[in-house]
């Protein structure tokens, strides 16, 4: 008799000792007997309801006049209960959400046979993705910032106040490289690097999932996505294919994932939209089975993204019918199917002429389950709306947002020193540009107080703001407006100038006819014009990016005085960006991405193998414009005296490597010492250089800081000729400094035996 067996024996002494009629409410009993016993109750149609998730919104759940409303549809699908509902009360604010759904739990409870509770679920890209909750800035910035401790406070917030609504999971994190700015959903993942891309999601999981300590209580349950390879798409249009060799795949994509799997004890998974080498991930069962669970040793619940399972038959062609769609999603180890209406809803038909699949669905049940019964909603479902009230968008979390967005704008140009801005001889500041937003120059007089004079203009939007297909804006009437800035801009000493792109120019292509793919990098529109149009005035312009994607800005790096990157800050944005140009802190941000000049030069990740860079294009610098990593600051720093623990590295012993990192100007200032790795020989070809290690110090004017890192032999490891992880004996190359192109050096020899 094994483990499981001899529980359930001992629980079913208990139960009947103690008498209890439905032993899956007993909240004494482990888990996986409540599980068991839930299961066995259950229909068909009830264990296909618990793999369901449906839209509040398309469904017609709401609240009217503080009462729950439900159309006649919504209670057709929640008769036989539901896994999950999406968004239910995003509208509302925390207390009213809250409010909505209790209410809507205590219908489903009620009004299933068995009441079994719904798990609800939301998204997190700026926070948790409702209103009247705390914003903070988007992943691509967070990553921006190189502090995990910072991003592990950020998720922890969101976790909180998700909970507080009333919500149990959130899907989110991304996991996914993003290296093609052409796509839209850049900005949703943390960067271009394996390295930081890991660190960034172990973080964050932990932080929404409490260190999984608070998932029965204060926190909720991620659900990391896309599992994997999604932003390698082609052409970088949403929804095309993947290309990408098994190597690269092994290497560099899986990593954050198993990191999300094994370090930070994920609670659900989300393929992704597309294929690996043809086979669409949604019916891949040696990547959602085999690898995941078996390989990785994944306990939790895999879940579909939008309508995924029915595109097996629609789009990727793979199955051809929607039953046979359903079947494919449950061998390759789906269990959840999220939104579609015609494809697991199916399971109670399917099951009547395939009853080879039941064993599958009870599979996916436990899993569901199992989940629930972890997240603590069977025992204690409802919300305290008066702690919501008193705890969403608390102070503390107001100002971490401010804290995060300071440390995560990266300063590229700062030609002549002009910044921190110098009150003395900037009187009169023009703040002009399309991503001006309606609070920016109330911002500003705040930080600066009456010191210096404000203007602000945004002269013209850049499209019309259709959120399916937006168009841009009218030609003639920007360069009117570009006019009138310019106006103001030549009664001003100095114009800071907001350009870049918005929720609008980049952005997920959705399912149907919306577009959000870019074939190019330029700023769209008249924006170049504009920036153009105010140099030549000859008076000072300082340029504030603010963007969801890489842009090509060959001439504003030439030629403007100074540049800011912000890419998607949170709230506190803006006065973020006043404080950082008024001197009050120092720039700390580095780049997660390379900066290319042109989009002829994707792909342009800068850990590409070292062929690469043999040749350069005719006509042009075949340089990035920034690298990965970089970003200046107020201060300078200087690295020295690299030195190694020992020369030597050994089968299960590391090497430490120290350098001395001094602020040798003349502000307190954060730097972000990066440790790169080199492999100099091997039987298969290996990136040029891969960040390994970092650490963000803060150190006073004149102050030195030895850093040490640890080198272990993990980090040597690659995919080797017969595609199994190894690692070669021969020498490897550190690097360390301030972005990739880090040239303080040394080198250590890895000794097999």
């Amino acid at each position: 008799m094994n483990r499981f067996h001899l529980l359930l024996f001992i629980f079913s002494i208990i139960s009947i000792q103690s008498g209890v009629s439905q032993k899956y409410k007993d909240k004494s009993m482990p888990v996986e007997l409540r599980v068991e016993d839930l299961l066995k109750r259950m229909t068909i149609e009830e264990k296909t309801s618990q793999l369901r998730i449906i839209h509040a919104e398309q469904v017609g759940i709401e609240l009217a006049n503080d009462s729950l409303s439900l159309s006649k549809e919504a209670i057709k699908q929640l008769s036989s209960g539901i896994c999950g509902i999406k968004n239910p009360g995003e509208h509302l604010s925390p207390a009213k959400a809250a409010l909505f759904n209790n209410q809507l739990q205590q219908y489903i409870i009620k009004n299933n046979r068995l009441g079994i509770p719904a798990l609800f679920v939301t998204e997190a890209y700026n926070g948790v993705d409702a209103a009247g909750c705390t914003e903070f800035l988007r992943p691509i910035s967070q990553a921006a910032t190189w502090n995990v401790d910072l991003i592990k406070g950020v998720w922890d917030v969101i976790g909180r106040e998700a909970r507080l609504r009333g919500m149990h999971l959130c899907h989110s994190p991304e996991a996914d490289l993003t290296r093609d700015p052409r796509f839209g959903r850049m900005s949703e993942a943390f960067g271009e690097d394996t390295h930081l891309v890991t660190e960034m999601v172990v973080n964050a999981i932990k932080g929404v999932q409490g260190d999984s300590k608070g998932l029965s209580s204060t926190h909720i349950g991620a659900v990391v996505k896309h599992f994997a390879g999604y932003g390698q798409i082609m052409g970088g249009k949403n929804f095309a294919a993947i290309e990408v060799s098994p190597r690269v795949f092994n290497d560099e994509i899986l990593p954050p994932f198993e990191a999300a799997v094994k370090r930070a004890n994920v609670m659900g998974v989300m393929p992704s939209h597309g294929d690996i080498n043809g086979i669409a991930t949604h019916g891949n069962p040696d990547l959602l089975t085999v690898l995941l669970r078996n390989t990785w040793g994944f306990k939790g619940f895999v879940v579909s993204d939008s309508n995924d399972i029915a595109r097996l038959f629609y789009f990727m062609k793979v199955a051809d019918s929607k039953e046979r769609a359903a079947i494919m999603g449950l061998l390759a180890g789906v269990d959840v199917d999220l939104y579609s209406q015609d494809c697991y809803a199916l399971i109670p038909q399917i099951v009547k002429t395939n009853p080879e699949i039941l064993p599958l669905v009870d599979k996916a049940v436990r899993r569901v389950l199992r989940t629930k019964f972890l997240m603590g909603i069977f025992d204690h479902p409802y919300t305290n709306v008066a702690e919501t009230e008193k705890s969403v968008r608390s102070i503390d979390a107001i100002n971490l947002s401010l804290a995060s967005c300071l440390e995560s704008i990266i300063l590229l140009k700062n030609d002549n020193y002009i910044l921190p801005l110098n009150k003395n001889k900037y009187k009169k500041v023009a703040l002009l540009g399309p991503l001006l937003d309606t609070t920016t120059v109330m911002d500003f007089k705040k930080v600066f107080g009456s010191i210096c004079e404000f203007v602000g203009e945004k002269g013209f939007k850049l499209t019309n703001e259709q959120n399916s297909i937006p168009h841009l804006s009218s030609e003639k009437e920007n360069l009117k407006a570009i006019d009138k800035m310019a106006e103001l801009a030549s009664t001003a000493d100095l114009t800071v100038l907001f350009v870049g792109g918005d929720e609008y120019t980049a952005k997920e292509a959705f399912f149907t006819s919306a577009l959000g793919d870019r074939d190019n990098l330029d700023l769209v529109g008249e924006q170049v014009a504009l920036f153009q149009k105010l140099k030549s005035l000859g008076k000072p312009v300082i340029v504030v990016l603010k963007h969801r994607r890489t842009n090509s800005i060959v001439e504003i790096a030439e030629k403007a005085d100074a540049i800011l990157d912000c890419w998607d800050l949170g709230e506190s944005g803006d006065l973020a960006i006043a404080k950082i140009i008024n001197g009050e802190f120092s720039p700390s941000g580095k780049l997660p991405v390379t900066v290319p000049r042109n989009i002829g030069q994707i792909p342009f990740h800068y850990s590409q193998k070292e062929i690469n860079n043999r040749k350069g294009y005719l006509f042009s610098s075949s340089k990035p414009l920034y690298p990965f990593g970089f970003g200046l600051s107020y201060s300078t720093f200087n690295y020295s005296n690299i030195t190694l623990s020992k020369d030597k590295m050994y089968p299960n012993q590391s090497i430490t490597v120290s350098i001395d990192l001094s602020n040798t100007g003349n502000f307190i200032a954060k730097e972000v010492a990066q440790l790169y790795l080199k492999d100099e020989f091997s039987t298969v070809m290996q990136p040029n250089r891969v960040l390994k290690s970092f650490q963000k110090v803060e150190l006073q004017p004149g102050e030195t800081k030895k850093l040490t890192f640890n080198i272990t032999p993990e980090m040597l490891m690659h995919s080797g000729l017969d595609m199994k992880k190894i690692i070669e004996p021969g020498y490897f190359s550190v690097f360390i400094g301030g972005s990739s192109e880090a040239n303080l050096s040394t080198r250590f020899e890895y000794i097999s035996k």
